[in-house]
């Protein structure tokens, strides 16, 4: 065994390309190999997870649709038909190697909610304590905007910070993330490694696949959350055999990301990645400098307030030139904040009595670049 493999955490997506074929049929093959892999390097001490897509295509194949439907509701009803199929395949697949797993469903409030995540991490690592590998997927049924998670990858990006991985692992259809599209670009080469997301910046992520709503870009979006936290991420094909141990020991297999140290906590990365901003705020050049200089943003400081939100939402705040500056956690709601800004502490007192003289303390904001 490999120094590497052993005693890691490791997040494995698997995408709907690699699980089912464009019938909706389970491609069984490829399933069991990454299924028998997972177990092996449960075995060598790892801790394991996988999220998985596929309840959507799943469901298609069992309703015998002809193509992927494109209405939200039409969508969360195949996956209603699709996900006990798909956790029975691999409660089947698990059993076999005498693994334990448990079904966690999750939407994007569980994350954006910090109630809910710390729930959610809480579950999950008991699980993986216990020696039980959980299988995750969005609970479309109930997921009100649409399948949120863009096939999953973001969702499995998330679960990585959540449970503190050390290995994210994407399966895809893909060998890795190539410098142009291969299907239409014959000079396209691979990328082995990514340790700046500047230098990809002008590569084409547009591609997706038949059966999933997730492509290229959904993937390296992934993969900037996850190695925001320190976590290796690798984009890689499913179908090749060996994949995941390979990603997991290091070798040089798909697209490996490099994970970056942003100094940041498990707080400010949910702040970051997890909670959605409802609105925006701008400030002046003055309050630019303070945030960066590590202090707190005063109601002084603010020149601007759009979108509609409340005390305990996370907002933008963003320069007079249109710059993004930081994210945090306001202390006021649009009403309140709109009201007072530009006031001195003690003009905020005389008309909001009993508000924090920060709008958004320090302890609750993250710088954006």
């Amino acid at each position: 065994m490999g120094g590497k493999v052993a005693t890691q955490t490791i997040v494995v997506k698997i995408g709907s390309s690699t699980l089912t074929d464009e019938r909706g049929k389970f491609r069984l093959g490829p399933m069991a190999g990454r299924v028998a892999e997972i177990c092996e390097l449960q075995r060598r001490g790892n801790r394991m997870v996988l999220v998985s897509s596929g309840a959507v295509s799943s469901g298609m194949g069992l309703l015998h649709m002809p193509s992927r439907p494109t209405e939200v509701v039409d969508q969360q009803a195949a996956a209603a038909v699709g996900q006990g199929h798909l956790y029975h395949a691999y409660a089947q697949l698990f059993g076999h190697e005498e693994v334990v797993t448990a079904q966690v469903l999750l939407t994007a409030f569980d994350i954006s909610a910090r109630t809910q995540y710390l729930n959610s991490r809480n579950t999950l690592r008991r699980l993986l304590e216990w020696g039980v590998v959980p299988i995750v997927n969005e609970n479309d049924t109930t997921s009100t905007d649409e399948l949120t998670f863009g096939d999953n990858d973001t969702l499995a990006a998330q679960v990585a910070l959540l449970v503190k991985a050390d290995v994210l692992v994407l399966l895809t259809d893909q060998e890795g993330l190539y410098t142009a599209n291969p299907a239409d670009d014959p000079t396209a080469t691979l990328i082995r490694c990514v340790d700046d997301f500047e230098s990809i910046a002008e590569v084409d992520v547009e591609s997706k696949g038949v059966l999933g709503l997730g492509g290229m870009r959904s993937k390296v979006g992934a993969a900037r959350i996850a190695t925001s936290g320190g976590v290796e991420t690798f984009i890689a094909r499913g179908s090749r055999p060996g994949v995941i141990t390979s990603c997991a020991s290091g070798e040089e297999v798909g697209t490996r990301f490099c994970g970056r140290d942003l100094g940041l906590g498990a707080f400010k990365l949910w702040l970051l990645h997890g909670k959605p901003a409802r609105g925006r705020v701008t400030v002046d050049a003055g309050a630019v400098r303070a945030l960066r200089e590590g202090g707190s943003l005063l109601p002084v400081g603010v020149v601007g307030v759009a979108g509609e939100f409340e005390a305990g939402d996370a907002v933008i705040i963003g320069e007079e030139g249109g710059g993004e500056v930081a994210k945090g956690l306001t202390s006021y709601s649009h009403l309140e904040l709109d009201l007072v800004k530009g006031m001195r502490s003690e003009q905020v007192a005389s008309k909001l009595p009993n508000a924090s003289p920060e709008a958004i303390h320090r302890d609750y904001l993250v710088l954006l670049g």
